[in-house]
């Protein structure tokens, strides 16, 4: 019907019809697949959730004398060094070292990453390996996002295609990476925003590959490769998409145009740091299939109930879970009433498609071509060489 070299002239021109996924499925429910195919150009997703898999690139240019840095912290969080000599990798997760007897900040390398794009200074402290042509041992300073060459995010693993619903069967209260689980199946908790996510509007990845071009973080970014722990090969509903977490991505953008309104640390009690991330992914509408796809509903996707009181890789489940009854804040596990609360934030995700949206119509943002596809055929490999803990 329709080829990206066709929607992007009409981007340029302004004329480009674009939708919301959730304006979609309500205009298919109204009007049918093949008028809302006829009709749209572009269909929009987003989600703003965390994604703890994530990090900053960051040099920070020669000092003089120059510096090997092998120890460093940002902000007295720790960042990895052992790239080039003023090459660092600051983890989202990371947490921020504290002195014996301090107490515990709730703080890490996400708030770190939210201060340098918000453009926010930064103590940087650094140690480095003296040798002769970096002879020089110590060095410490301010930094902002305008006094460093690159800043750039590259997340190993976002955008989960689906996940699980978290709950605790045990006798005592959990702290995990979805928040507390109350015990004795107290509450429950779930993490992807269901029919408004990417992935689940394009189940299988035909029109996401490697080069597509993205809204990542208030900025524009690219997919990078497929993510870590990507798993195509978990089964699926006949409407293709996943019964538990699926596909992933890694994804790369520049951290000097982004905003920190959609990039924000975080921290979970007793768990750790972690990094709040809005991502959109357009979806141009080359044929009616993709319409048929993003008409998917809530009440037609579930994810699985996850007894986390289990401390074991593969945890027993509670069977699986639409949605649409997720959505409804409660839910029925063995004849009892569970409320339950997400922890991506249906708002934010909902906004992230309106301004992606947005910049399209205003001719701001032109679709790519992938020139490559996500690998479709990955398995998920365990390790289960045994150690006594």
């Amino acid at each position: 019907m329709r080829t990206i070299t066709e929607i992007n002239e009409k981007i340029s021109h302004k004329r480009a019809v674009v939708m919301t996924a959730e304006e979609v499925k309500a205009r298919v429910a109204e009007e049918g697949v093949t008028k809302v195919a006829k009709e749209v150009d572009v269909i929009t997703t987003g989600t703003f959730e965390p994604m703890e898999s994530s990090g900053a690139i960051i040099n920070l240019g020669h000092t003089d004398p120059p510096i090997k840095i092998r120890r460093c912290w940002l902000d007295r969080v720790p960042a990895y060094s052992g790239f080039g000599a003023v090459d660092l990798y600051l983890g989202a997760s990371c947490a921020m070292e504290v002195m014996e007897g301090e107490e515990v900040r709730e703080r890490g390398g996400g708030h770190v990453i939210e201060d340098l794009i918000a453009g926010k200074p930064v103590h940087i402290r650094a140690q480095g390996q003296v040798t002769d042509c970096y002879p020089r041992a110590t060095f410490e300073t301010t930094i902002t996002r305008d006094t460093i060459n690159q800043f750039y995010l590259f997340n190993p693993r976002n955008l989960y295609q689906n996940f699980i619903v978290g709950v605790n069967g045990g006798d005592r209260s959990l702290f995990t990476y979805l928040g507390p689980l109350q015990p004795r199946l107290g509450n429950a908790v779930y993490s992807n925003p269901g029919a408004m996510s990417p992935l689940l509007n394009d189940p299988d990845l035909q029109l996401v590959g490697i080069g597509t071009r993205i809204f990542l973080g208030g900025g524009i970014g690219y997919v990078a490769w497929e993510g870590t722990q990507h798993f195509p090969l978990q089964k699926r509903l006949p409407n293709r998409t996943p019964i538990g977490p699926a596909a992933t991505l890694a994804l790369v953008g520049d951290g000097k145009q982004m905003d920190s309104r959609w990039v924000r640390g975080c921290y979970f009690k007793n768990y750790g740091p972690s990094l709040m991330l809005g991502v959109g992914i357009p979806l141009p509408v080359l044929n009616e299939e993709v319409v048929v796809h993003c008409a998917v509903q809530d009440k037609d996707l579930v994810a699985p109930i996850v007894d986390f009181s289990i401390p074991r890789r593969v945890r027993p489940t509670f069977g699986l879970v639409s949605y649409a009854q997720l959505k409804s804040g409660k839910i029925a596990i063995e004849g009892k009433t569970v409320r339950v609360a997400p922890l991506a934030s249906l708002f934010f995700s909902r906004q992230v498609a309106q301004e992606l949206k947005q910049w399209i119509m205003a001719g701001k943002f032109t679709l790519t071509e992938a020139i490559a596809p996500i690998a479709t055929e990955r398995s998920f490999l365990p390790q289960d060489s045994w150690t006594e803990f």
